[in-house]
């Protein structure tokens, strides 16, 4: 699994197509569970919209049981699926994008709805501020504490070390959190610096 950009706030967009407004909002959403509250975070805000459409990628990207859409009563295929598309397209994660319409009075046709349901949730996105995440796995072990200098100076100056938590009683105890890319290599260099006396294991989920 590789990194990829998640969102790193929410934001709602606002414009104005042939007098129906879309208010597109966006946010971080890392479990299929949190899409669904933010969801219904926005139906609840916005009861008396003619439409709430949806899409959402609450995972990383790539990963098909976690995307999912909705064109809450506009005809099929204009509003939701293109919304997708264009998460898709971006390369984001863990994001979710609610666009409520207000109708003014003047219909888009299905080729409008798609164009104005895409190129909303595309200019939010030009505005959204995202941050990078690395995929994580975590190490546990055990050392003396004469160990301690050398293995902390071997995590800061050739790995990626995301969080670092040690317990001290008779002896120390690491649980240090890592880009899971290195895994093997930050186990097998404590390994042979130590000369085989501390060995690290990852932490099953």
């Amino acid at each position: 699994m590789s990194e990829y950009f998640i969102p790193s706030e929410s934001i709602s967009h606002h414009e104005e197509i042939k007098k129906s407004t879309f208010i597109v909002h966006l946010a971080h959403t890392p479990t299929i569970e949190d899409a669904k509250a933010f969801i219904k975070q926005i139906n609840d805000a916005y009861p008396d919209a003619r439409h709430n459409c949806w899409a959402h990628i609450a995972g990383a990207p790539g990963g098909s049981h976690v995307l999912g859409f909705s064109d809450d009563g506009e005809p099929n295929g204009t509003a939701g699926k293109p919304m997708l598309n264009v998460l898709m397209g971006s390369g984001i994660g863990e994001i979710t994008a609610v666009t409520t319409r207000y109708f003014g009075g003047i219909k888009l046709g299905t080729g409008g709805l798609v164009r104005a349901y895409g190129g909303t949730l595309n200019n939010a996105l030009a505005q959204l501020s995202t941050t990078k995440k690395v995929p994580a796995s975590i190490i546990v072990g055990q050392s003396d504490y004469h160990l301690q200098g050398v293995i902390e100076q071997l995590l800061q100056s050739q790995f990626t070390v995301l969080n670092l938590d040690k317990e001290y009683a008779a002896n120390i105890t690491w649980q240090i959190v890592v880009d899971s890319r290195e895994t093997q290599q930050i186990i097998d260099a404590i390994y042979e610096l130590t000369n085989g006396v501390v060995l690290f294991k990852q932490l099953k989920e």
